[in-house]
């Protein structure tokens, strides 16, 4: 262990960061040459004539001018210009990199790792060694290849046991690293300690002979970062697994001790109703939302993880109700720590207004940086639980602990549970107070634009798992959440700017510590700056073939409700979609359209129902028989895009844009009555039900869920967001949402809120809940609506009333179980009839089959009295579908 030094300011000073040697005015503001490796650089653009060299200053001393020799040098490197074609390795990690000049440094490793440490700038000059052009350079690639050993160090952060407590932190660039110790969460620092660079690595660390759990810590990190100079980073550890109120310290503690652990938690039970990835059936759901208006729940619990242990609650009641019809995952929306909500003082605004009013969305607006409201989807730190939702934020242990007790009373209630994560983005970059990764190894964490910048498609500073210990990160992240925690699935924000490779090895890691299989599902969406593999390939909806991970789709998503989650202005009622009105029940802004515009996308809603399996085989609109991969979705994206049922996840509604609810307010024709309205979303939630793959749904979807019109609903409070499970009201018209996201369609809205027949009664929301808990019954019913594999989809599943002679309006299913000895029947028979009038359609090839409709449909409490009343007749093999209604027959077997 290194000597205790006396604490000094910078461990307990107000600021954050302290400047030691400002960089000069006259440095490169951007950085456009980029290191492919620890001594190959390539430089975009530049032409190959003059000479290369790199400057460097451990001080930031710097200073260039055009014409000029660079001053304020402590060393100078010269480079050599080589051929510019790179290694197959190479060409496909930078194969987007533009021509320009590729050059090679033949300086000593020592010269190279001082160089790294400092500020360096390569500049192109002339025979008298006047710059005729410079930049900075990034780095990663170079640290990639030098401290590749780094990949496989195993106690990454802080370890203890009643002996020892070792830290360890990987900072390869910085000059200097110290650890201040802090006694309490609030106390100043005791110990200012230096810590060990290990050259080998790039790692520091320092070991004490005692145990230190219970003491708090952060790093004293000197380091050149280019946005300011040499700096002294006061800093959190990346790697924290606990902290303090507003991560102001991460904690030093053992995930496994005792005192960490709730009752019972050692010894309970995971959930084993998931024999496969089409067995899972998911309700996401955001902790606060969860129990904040639950009057059955005390006050001091209402938003916070403690909440669903209270078991006579309305919310526990009603998740326990979901288990017992066939929800199999709870997936939590961002429960890892927050940068944005205030984790102490946070407020609730009171809030009113007229039911069309823009009083409530300014109140709300008006306090949303301080109130105890966000979905979560700016990470400060990955591997801790939010705060703001624990009953002691301060006490590192406190949430550990109630975090385990939700999970512990999730499982009780027979729900896995899967979280949200969002390794994609941080909330920050550079020298900024919310920012870690970066201000540690400044510029390696992050992904960078042509001229050094954070990129920011995600919506913030985007994250490089393309780098290796990027990746490392975010596996032993996820390995520390299944295996501490227990979760047992995982729901990846913007999947598809991760590498494939990365998502496969994360898998990998986190079955084998585990020791059962997780679940991984994301978000696989093809944009910014990796789009259409760019950098690597992508872990997106049409790269993950084969790879057992699961992407959301959007085919028919979109088909369902029509038009694209995108839609703005009059396209949000003009674009009408299968369930809402498309051809047969037009609103006063659609176009005319017929059978022609709604065939097509029928067949959109088939290809979700096939769980988008690409070989699978079915009568188009226009009367050819082809695979659904060779149907056209958007801009010409296969419609059917995966190999295996657990690859697809269907949904209509999650957290982001508006409701279904909300949807339908714009699409369907003003006069609807709140009967249709409720049946129209269940009819949604029916199609989820009776898709192949892994089915999705919203919290509230089953209870008409409104956010009064919300499209961005991520800041909009409790006030938007409320969620009620007394059936009582849906949230709708509580005020014209938040101008920011909404603001352009205040003019639509405002009649639609003020409308009085819109909004549902308690009647209709009940119908809405037990509608779609029957459905949740049928599709648990038989795993005929869950096949494992797309052998099976391809051999069972047939679709009738297809082609261009079709009812579009009514989509029929026949799923074949015979042979398969855990079908519960030997065949299932589904129709969903859209239309406002019942429909009679003729199946003459299964004339003379012995239907009968679904137990659930038969028994004696079936919420839908109108699907119960749907017919077959077996001698015609006819079917008469009512209005608006999803139906299903069954072979019994005998």
């Amino acid at each position: 262990m290194g000597q205790t030094q006396a604490p000094r300011v910078l461990c307990d000073g107000a600021d954050f960061a302290h400047v030691l040697h400002p960089v000069d005015a006259s440095a490169p503001p951007h950085a456009r040459a980029i290191w492919i490796d620890s001594r190959t650089i390539r430089w975009p653009g530049a032409p190959t004539d003059g000479r290369f060299v790199l400057y460097a200053s451990d001080r930031a001393r710097l200073q260039l001018q055009h014409g000029a020799p660079v001053r304020g040098a402590q060393s100078r490197m010269p480079l050599r210009a080589i051929g510019s074609e790179l290694s197959p390795e190479l060409r496909a990690r930078y194969g987007y990199l533009g021509e320009g000049a590729t050059l090679t440094v033949s300086g000593s490793q020592s010269a190279l790792d001082a160089l790294y440490r400092g500020q360096s700038v390569l500049v192109r000059e002339d025979a008298e060694g006047n710059v005729l052009d410079a930049t900075r350079t990034q780095l990663a690639g170079a640290l990639d290849d030098r401290f590749a050993s780094a990949e496989s160090i195993a106690d990454m952060g802080v370890h203890v046991s009643e002996r020892a407590t070792s830290f360890r932190l990987w900072a390869p660039t910085a000059q200097d690293v110290s650890l201040c110790i802090y006694p309490s969460p609030t106390a100043n620092a005791t110990r200012r300690v230096p810590m060990t660079r290990d050259a080998r690595t790039g790692a520091w660390s320092v070991r004490f002979n005692e145990s230190l759990t219970g003491h708090y810590y952060r790093y004293l990190v000197t380091v050149f970062a280019p946005s300011a100079g040499v700096v002294v980073n006061r800093v959190t550890d990346p790697y924290s697994v606990g902290l303090s109120a507003n991560s102001e310290r991460s904690a030093v503690l053992d995930l496994a001790a005792s005192d960490l652990m709730p009752a019972g938690w050692r010894q309970h039970a995971t959930p084993t109703r998931v024999k496969a990835p089409t067995d899972l059936t998911i309700y996401e759901l955001h902790v606060r939302d969860f129990s904040m208006s639950d009057a059955e729940v005390p006050p001091a619990h209402r938003g916070k993880y403690v909440a669903f242990a209270e078991r006579t609650s309305y919310g526990v009641r009603h998740l326990k109700a979901l288990a017992e019809a066939g929800i199999t995952d709870v997936h939590l929306l961002p429960v890892f720590d927050i940068a944005t909500i205030p984790e102490e003082g946070c407020i609730t605004p009171e809030v009113s207004g007229d039911p069309a009013g823009e009083e409530q969305q300014a109140i709300v607006m008006a306090s949303a940086d301080r109130d105890c409201f966000n979905w979560g989807y700016d990470p400060y730190h990955y591997t801790v639980p939010e705060g703001s939702y624990a009953t002691n934020a301060m006490d590192a242990g406190v949430r550990i602990r109630e975090f385990r007790q939700m999970v512990l009373a999730l499982h009780g209630l027979g729900l896995r549970v899967g979280m949200d994560v969002v390794y994609n983005h941080t909330s920050t970059g550079g020298q900024n107070a919310h920012s870690v990764l970066d201000r540690i190894v400044p510029g390696y964490y992050h992904r960078l634009n042509a001229d050094g910048g954070i990129e920011n498609s995600t919506c913030c500073s985007n994250t490089a798992t393309e780098h290796r210990m990027m990746a490392k990160l975010m596996i032993e992240s996820a390995v520390t959440w299944a295996t501490q925690y227990r979760i047992d699935s995982f729901r990846f924000d913007l999947m598809g700017h991760q590498p494939r490779s990365a998502m496969e090895r994360l898998q990998l890691a986190v079955d084998s510590a585990s020791g059962r299989h997780i679940h991984l599902i994301g978000e696989g969406w093809n944009f910014g700056e990796v789009a259409d593999g760019r950098r690597f390939v992508q872990a997106s909806q049409l790269s993950l073939n084969g790879s057992g991970i699961a992407t959301f789709s959007d085919r028919a998503r979109d088909a369902v409700r029509g038009g694209s989650a995108g839609d703005n202005g009059t396209d949000q009622i003009a674009r009408q979609g299968f369930i809402n009105g498309l051809a047969y029940d037009r609103n006063d802004m659609a176009p005319p359209a017929g059978a022609a515009e709604l065939r097509p996308v029928a067949d959109l809603v088939r290809v979700g129902l096939a769980g988008s399996i690409r070989a699978f085989r079915m009568e188009d609109a226009n009367g050819t028989v082809r695979a659904l991969e060779s149907l056209t979705y958007g801009g010409g994206q296969p419609a059917g895009y995966v190999s295996e049922p657990g690859e697809v996840v269907n949904y209509v509604e999650n957290h982001d844009n508006q409701t279904l609810f909300d949807l339908n307010v714009f699409k369907l024709p003003l006069t609807t009555s709140r009967e249709d309205r409720a049946r129209v979303s269940v009819l949604g939630s029916a199609i989820v039900a009776f898709s192949q793959g892994i089915a999705y749904f919203h919290a509230g979807q089953e209870l008409l869920r409104s956010k009064s019109m919300d499209r961005n609903s991520y800041d909009s409070g409790d006030w938007f967001n409320r969620l009620d499970f007394t059936l009582s009201d849906n949230g709708f018209a509580r005020g014209l949402p938040p101008k920011r996201d909404n603001g352009s369609s205040w003019d639509l809205m405002r009649p639609r809120l003020a409308d009085p027949s819109i909004a549902p009664t308690p009647d209709d929301i009940r119908f809405a809940r037990d509608a779609t808990l029957d459905l949740l019954r049928i599709r648990s019913s038989t795993p005929l609506f869950r096949l494992r594999n797309a052998r099976e989809i391809e051999s069972r599943l047939h679709f009738h009333n297809t082609g261009p002679q079709q009812d579009p309006t009514v989509i029929v299913g026949e799923i074949d179980g015979r042979m398969m000895y855990d079908a519960v029947f030997d065949g299932v028979l589904y129709a969903i009839n859209v239309d406002t009038v019942a429909h009679r359609v003729v199946l003459p090839e299964l004339a003379g089959r012995s239907y009968v409709l679904h137990p659930v449909h038969r028994a004696p409490n079936a919420t839908d009295q109108r699907a119960a009343s749907a017919t077959w007749e077996s001698s015609a093999g006819a079917i008469n579908v009512p209005a608006r209604s999803a139906v299903v027959w069954v072979l019994e077997r005998r």
